[in-house]
């Protein structure tokens, strides 16, 4: 019999987004073992919280709107196409601090 229960190794983050301007900043949130949760942040801070919910509140009051939920219409309204951008990919988290701040560059 396998009783394997989920572990924070195994938790897949959720990828959020924040356009200020020209740049679009992402956040990644993950669930912490106990149900709390994580959120590092495009300056490499990493955030600690309670739980998903208050990480999620503080991401929304930051401007922050989870990637997975917004269509191509919502994209195109905050300067970018789902075809031009993916959420960061490293082999580490300092890795991955350099990748969190896109330049959308100029649109017309």
């Amino acid at each position: 019999m396998n009783d394997h229960l989920p572990s924070f190794a195994d938790a897949l983050p959720t990828w959020w987004i924040a356009v200020l301007g020209r740049p679009l900043h992402w956040a990644r949130l993950r669930e912490r073992e106990g149900g709390t949760a994580e959120v590092l942040d495009h300056e490499g801070n990493l955030h600690a919280y309670d739980s998903q919910d208050t990480a999620r509140s503080m991401l929304l009051d930051a401007g922050y709107v989870e990637f997975d939920g917004i269509d191509e219409d919502d994209a195109l309204e905050r300067g970018f196409s789902l075809d031009e951008v993916a959420p960061p990919r490293a082999g580490s988290d300092a890795e991955l601090v350099g990748l969190m701040t896109v330049n959308l560059g100029r649109r017309s």
